[in-house]
């Protein structure tokens, strides 16, 4: 779930943190930098490990700060597909379930990777999965917000957000409204790409709620111990038959 990736980055050290050790001042630039931030292709940066390599600092021209060129090893949150994990229910829609693991909130499970067969409630806005019965009936098991749920990684999507320029100067609405207010609906949706997110799956066996599996295994169990008492009784209705 967390792997270490090994950067190279020049890291610019203002003048006024000259009164530091470089490492330290080096560290903290790059945490400032890189902490909870995606980097396309390598994941989300979480904390630095450890620094590998620092190269010579250099003052340009024109600038007080001191460059140096710095290899690091980041701790960068980028699951591997098929990784089991264990997070919350944060909402649910009709694209799916959304999931957070309290740091990451962009993982959603879409409706063909839910246990089959599942329904969506528009009045509850909550999943439901019909499990069927021994009787050939159907149970509902509502996936709620706040349930903790396990799921697999089935997918990863990397988008790049690129810097979005100024907005358009403004235009009469006599004239060219339509036009005005179909390029802001462009921009707001350029601005809603999400960088990283995560697309899951429940549609296993073990999968899905963690209450749903807990319910199950008690019913087993008291099954079982049912089984076992009549198995004793038999036992000693048969040991009785031969004493006599």
């Amino acid at each position: 779930m967390f792997v270490l990736a090994e950067l190279k980055d020049n890291v610019r050290i203002a003048p006024e943190l000259f009164g530091l050790k470089l490492p330290e001042a080096i560290k903290d630039e790059i945490n400032r930098k890189l902490a909870n931030k995606v980097l396309l292709n390598v994941g989300l940066c979480i904390a630095l490990k450890d620094i590998v390599k620092l190269g010579d600092s250099i003052i340009l021209p024109g600038d007080g700060a001191s460059h140096t060129e710095v290899n690091f090893r980041y701790i960068v949150f980028r699951p591997m597909i098929g990784d089991v994990i264990t997070g919350k229910i944060r909402s649910c829609s009709r694209e799916g379930v959304h999931i957070t693991l309290g740091f990451f909130d962009d993982i959603l499970i879409p409706p063909s990777a839910l246990q089959h067969p599942s329904r969506y409630e528009e009045a509850e806005q909550a999943w439901v999965w019909e499990y069927p019965l021994e009787d050939g009936n159907t149970h509902d098991l509502y996936m709620d917000i706040g349930e903790n749920i396990k799921f697999r990684v089935s997918g990863e999507v990397f988008e790049e957000s690129s810097p979005i320029g100024p907005p358009d100067q403004e235009v009469p609405s006599s004239s060219t409204g339509a036009s005005t207010s179909g390029g802001a609906g462009s921009s707001g949706q350029e601005s809603n790409k999400t960088p990283y997110r995560i697309v899951a799956a429940i549609n296993e066996s073990g999968l899905g709620l963690l209450s749903w599996w807990v319910q199950q295994a008690q019913e087993d169990d008291e099954e079982g111990g049912e089984e076992e008492e009549q198995e004793e009784e038999e036992q000693e209705q048969d040991s009785g038959g031969e004493n006599e």
